[in-house]
C-alpha cells in the first residue's frame, strides 16, 4: 500500500522571521514489511540498511515480556528486499531491554544500543555475538531499578553507559557512540574494541550536550551529533574539536498538529525535544560517484524529515505529523541507503514505511 504526498505551500508560525523557506519533497510512503500474519510490531525504534545486500533490519519495541512498568521491549528482525522476514537476531539475548538503535557497518556487522540495558552489541553477519560494551545492571542488586536521572549527572565511567542511544563508524573502523540520556557524551572505541577516550558533558554550551539522540559520520570523518534537547546539530573531528553546529529553522503551518501531545510552546522554555527542528534521527547518504552525500534529520514536531547539504544548508524538507501512510509518528531513526530511497521508523504509528522521494 501506498500513500503518495505532494508539495503544498508552508506558512509561516507566529513569532518566526519571513524567509526564504526550502522546497517541500513530494515523496510515495509505502508499508514495506510483510511480517508473517501471527507477528505483530509495537514500537520500531529502529532501522538499519545492509547496503551489500539490500536486507533491512528493524530494532522494534515488541516482544514483551514481564510486568506492565519495566518490561523487556526489544526485538531484533531482519526482512529481505522483498520485505519479507528473513529471521530474528538475537533471541532471548540478555542485553535485551529497551530498543533503541540498529545499524549495519561496511562489513556487514549489525549493531544495536539498547537504551534500558545500557549495552551496545556488535553482531557478526552471522548473527553472532562478537562483541559487547558497557555493562547490564545486575538483577540480583537490592535495589534494582531503572537508572535515575540526577542533576547535574553523575560522572561517566570509561566503559559504560547511562542510556545508550546509538553508533557509526569513520573511515579507519573506529566506533563513536552516543551515550545518550544521561551521561552526554560522545564515546569513541577502536577497531579492536578498546575504549579511546570520551568527550561531552550536559549543558548548553557549544560542545555540550542535552540527549544525544542520534549520530552519523560522512566520508571525511566529521562526526555528527543530534544534540536534541538543545534542538541542534553538533559537528566534530573524531577527536572531539567541535566544527560546526547546525540548526533547522524551516517555518511551521500555523494548523500543524502534534503527532501527541499538546503543541510545543517553545516560549516557554524548558529543553527543546518536542520544538520545531529538534534532531531526532539523522543519516548520512553513502558516498557515491559524483553525488554529494546529504544529510537527512526528522524532528517530532511538525514531524518532517529535513535534507541538508553537508555544511548545514536545507535543502528541502517532507511529510507531517500524522496516522496515514506520507505522514509520521515520531520518527526515531532512518536508514538512507541512496539520496532518494529512505527507511523510517516510528514509535507512534508502530510501524516502518519506505520512502520514495521524488525531488523536483
Amino acid at each position: 500500500m501506498k500513500s503518495l504526498v505532494v508539495a503544498a505551500a508552508v506558512l509561516l508560525a507566529p513569532g518566526v522571521a519571513a524567509a526564504q523557506a526550502p522546497p517541500e519533497i513530494p515523496f510515495e510512503g509505502s508499508d514495506f514489511l510483510q511480517p508473517p500474519a501471527d507477528m505483530h510490531l509495537g514500537e520500531v525504534a529502529g532501522v538499519a540498511v545492509d547496503n551489500r545486500t539490500g536486507h533491512v533490519f528493524v530494532f522494534q519495541r515488541g516482544n514483551t515480556h514481564g510486568p506492565a512498568y519495566g518490561a523487556a521491549a526489544a526485538q531484533l528482525l531482519e526482512f529481505g528486499k522483498d520485505g519479507k522476514l528473513v529471521r530474528e537476531i538475537g533471541q532471548n539475548l540478555y542485553a535485551w531491554s529497551f530498543a533503541h538503535a540498529v545499524r549495519v557497518d561496511p562489513q556487514g556487522n549489525i549493531w544495536a544500543a539498547d537504551k534500558g540495558s545500557d549495552m551496545v552489541v556488535k553482531f557478526a553477519p552471522s548473527g553472532k555475538v562478537a562483541m559487547v560494551f558497557g555493562r547490564k545492571p545486575e538483577a540480583s542488586d537490592e535495589n534494582a531499578h531503572p537508572l535515575e536521572h540526577p542533576k547535574p549527572p553523575l560522572p561517566a565511567v570509561d566503559g559504560y553507559f547511562r542510556q545508550v542511544t546509538d553508533m557509526a563508524w569513520d573511515s579507519k573502523g573506529n566506533t563513536y557512540i552516543s551515550d545518550g540520556y544521561i551521561n552526554s557524551r560522545v564515546a569513541k572505541v577502536g577497531p579492536d574494541g578498546r575504549w579511546l577516550k570520551s568527550w561531552g558533558a550536559f549543558g548548553k554550551a557549544p560542545g555540550q550536550f542535552d540527549t544525544l539522540h542520534s549520530i552519523a559520520v560522512d566520508a571525511a570523518d566529521r562526526v555528527y551529533v543530534a544534540d536534541r534537547g538543545n534542538r541542534r546539530i553538533q559537528v566534530f573531528d573524531t577527536e572531539g574539536k567541535l566544527l560546526k553546529v547546525i540548526t533547522i529553522d524551516v517555518p511551521v503551518p500555523p494548523d500543524a498538529q502534534p503527532a501527541i501531545g499538546a503543541k510545543p510552546n517553545p516560549e516557554a522554555g524548558g529543553a527543546a525535544t518536542m520544538y520545531p527542528g529538534a534532531p531526532w534521527a539523522l543519516c548520512i547518504t553513502p558516498k557515491t560517484p559524483g553525488r554529494e552525500q546529504v544529510l537527512y534529520a526528522s524532528d517530532a514536531f511538525p514531524g518532517r524529515i529535513y535534507k541538508l547539504s553537508l555544511d548545514g544548508k536545507v535543502l528541502g524538507f517532507l511529510g507531517g505529523a500524522g496516522k496515514p501512510l506520507g505522514r509520521f509518528g515520531w520518527i526515531h531513526e532512518i536508514a538512507c541507503p541512496s539520496e532518494n530511497e529512505l527507511y523510517v521508523g516510528e514509535l507512534l504509528n508502530w510501524r516502518l514505511q519506505k520512502l520514495t522521494l521524488h525531488p523536483r
